[in-house]
């Protein structure tokens, strides 16, 4: 028989998929886990249990999180919500504004933010704006595309009829009748506007598919019938802008209802004016996105280049600076994004990362020098299983994590640290659904579904319970009330820093058995983990009978520890009493080496050595694991 000493000091390759069971010669074989859940990966390659969610307010229902980021000392969250949009400051409720989606629409508004002003879009409703004042009110208002002193407004036009079909006005000036040699109006043309010749006029009266009334706004230049005429890019009729993006001091509109593969680029400087001119280096530009198939752009990044994300395709946007002379367009990689839901790209370490239209991709949008091209690396390939139809995402700079919300209520996340080449996995779970997450300064804010009320969460590292609040009493009480969130449930509660047996919430208080000053109270988690079966080497001994001799835990900052080599969870004691603790207190945190011994033979090497699984609301860090072997020759 053999012995053997293994060391497991990192898990940055994070949870893997079981089809690298066989594969012990990889490096993320090593550097892996079977099962990593409800724990956050550090970029040094530590795990520990995930921060608790401290419960901020009930939402109205489903919906969606955005952030609104003044500047790094005024941050905002908005919840969007079926005809509302909520503004939070510090986990209060500061605005409440009437806006016109419905949930239908929520999981198509894409957004993007300039100082004090955020533009919301949407293909099937008017664009608006969500404006901060100087005295922080906020107020949601349409767009206003630039309009000249003579009513002229500077906004897109195309001709959505074919090219042959021609308009015929009855007068040149005032009010008169435009008649087209095909049916192209309809009832939803009123109000809208049409060049004809260069001049403009805006519909008043549709008088059929063929004919409208229409008032001049600009003389037109004859009453013969011509093909020179277009209408406004965007209107009901149309549609509207899909997606958009600040770049180079323009505005970015990428995509509409009807257009759904056309840029169009703002006059420098002057956001709302989209006056093509005659070119010069300032005015605006247009184009659409001409390939061997129709790329509906789904979304826009503004980093190096323009980078334009399309349900085939990926592309970027060149021009230093961006004129219409210079401007150039250049596919890179065949990916495609999600083309049913908006879920905007987000940017990590100079990447940017968006979800593939496969809904089971994570890729990484990075230019490389060396090709003078971008590249488009799956983050996901070896953790394939945790993706699973993702419907939001976000990314926590403090933490280093990407958090990816999936359609089942679940979320993962990826801790992500591109210097150090790490890219780890690890799922999470609550006793709810998770319905969208959204990164506001420092913290991280959820929507959650918890069946009868659907609850604004933020991750709390002080907390390890979900939908938690604490609470201080200057005298020690054992009635503590302010929980209608959870009415009906069962709650943990960690009283004085001791685990209290769990409580149903009645009228919104729970009672304690015993007296405290100090209480957290929320729904429990389990964190998990697993590691990956010995190695498939020969030093692993693949098919062999083999045993677990002893396995050394080094913790940090922990006061729980559940664990199973073969027999079963149990909890293992940490450390005895010193002389600074209290017996029957809180349980000590401490930092060092547990040794646990095991026994018993396993066939083969298929089957896990050891695995952590708790639910106790205390905190718990793994730095490492030693474990020592016996091997049956």
């Amino acid at each position: 028989m053999s012995r053997i000493r293994q060391v497991k000091t990192t898990f940055t390759a994070g949870e893997v998929s079981r089809t690298l069971l066989g594969r012990g010669d990889l490096r993320a074989y090593e550097n892996g886990a079977l099962t990593l859940q409800n724990v956050f990966i550090q970029p040094t390659g530590g795990v520990t249990r995930r921060a608790g969610m401290r419960y901020v307010d009930n939402a109205r229902g489903a919906g969606r999180l955005i952030s609104f980021e003044f500047n790094t000392e005024q941050t905002y969250l908005l919840v969007l919500t079926a005809g509302k949009l909520d503004v939070y400051a510090d986990g209060t409720n500061i605005a409440t504004l009437d806006a016109p989606w419905d949930e239908t629409h929520i999981r198509n508004i894409a957004w993007t933010q300039s100082a004090d002003t955020m533009l919301l879009v949407h293909p099937d409703m008017p664009p608006l704006t969500l404006n901060r004042n100087a005295g922080g009110v906020f107020s949601l208002n349409g767009w206003g595309f630039y309009t000249s002193d003579a009513n002229v407004r500077r906004q897109p036009y195309y001709k959505f009829a074919a090219t042959g079909v021609s308009l015929t006005p009855a007068a040149t000036t005032g009010t008169t009748t435009l008649t087209a040699s095909a049916n192209v109006f309809s009832e939803d043309h009123e109000g809208t506007r049409l060049r004809v010749g260069g001049k403009e006029v805006v519909i008043t009266d549709f008088n059929s598919a063929t004919v409208v009334t229409v008032d001049v706004i600009e003389t037109l230049l004859t009453t013969t019938p011509t093909i020179d005429w277009q209408e406004q890019a965007f209107s009901a009729v149309r549609g509207y802008p899909g997606s958009v993006a600040f770049h180079q001091g323009r505005l970015v509109i990428g995509g509409s209802r009807d257009l759904p593969n056309r840029l169009w680029f703002s006059k420098s400087g002057d956001l709302f004016n989209f006056d093509l001119g005659t070119g010069l280096d300032d005015q605006s530009i247009e184009f659409a996105i001409l390939s061997d198939q129709v790329n509906a752009i789904r979304g826009l990044f503004s980093g190096r280049h323009l980078q334009v994300f399309t349900s085939g395709a990926e592309w970027m946007v060149t021009g230093d600076p961006l004129t219409p002379t210079t401007v150039q367009l250049k596919r890179q990689t065949r990916i495609g994004s999600l083309t049913d839901r908006h879920i905007p790209p987000v940017s990590v370490d100079g990447a940017t990362l968006f979800i593939a239209r496969s809904k089971r991709e994570i890729r990484e949008f990075i230019y490389t020098d060396l090709e003078q091209a971008y590249q488009s690396t799956d983050l996901a390939l070896l953790s394939r299983h945790l993706i699973d139809d993702p419907v939001d995402q976000d990314f926590d700079a403090r933490r280093r994590l990407l958090f990816l919300v999936r359609a089942d209520g679940k979320f993962a996340t990826l801790t992500v640290y591109r210097a150090e080449a790490v890219a780890a996995w690890t799922l999470h779970e609550t006793q709810g659904s998770v319905q969208s997450v959204a990164v506001v300064g420092d913290d991280v804010f959820l929507l959650v579904d918890r069946g009868d009320v659907t609850t604004i969460e933020r991750l709390d590292d002080d907390v390890n319970l979900d939908s938690a609040l604490d609470g201080d009493a200057e005298d020690p009480s054992i009635t503590w009330a302010g929980l209608d969130h959870l009415e009906g449930q069962s709650v943990t509660i960690l009283a004085d820093g001791i685990v209290h047996p769990d409580c149903v919430v009645e009228d919104g208080r729970i009672t304690l058995n015993d007296p405290a000053s100090h209480v957290v109270i929320g729904l429990s988690y389990n964190h998990i983990i697993e590691p990956l079966p010995p190695g498939t080497s020969a030093e692993g001994g693949v098919g062999r009978a083999m045993r677990l001799i002893e396995a050394i835990f080094r913790v940090e900052d922990t006061a729980a520890l559940r664990l199973d080599v073969g027999r079963g969870l149990r909890d293992i004691p940490l450390r005895q009493l010193g002389e600074d603790d209290i017996p029957g207190g809180p349980p000590p945190r401490v930092s060092e080496d547990v040794r646990v011994r095991a026994f018993g033979w396993q066939p083969g090497s298929a089957k896990s050595l050891w695995r952590i699984e708790q639910s106790v609301p205390l905190p718990f860090t793994l730095l490492s694991v030693t474990t020592e072997l016996k091997v049956n020759d």
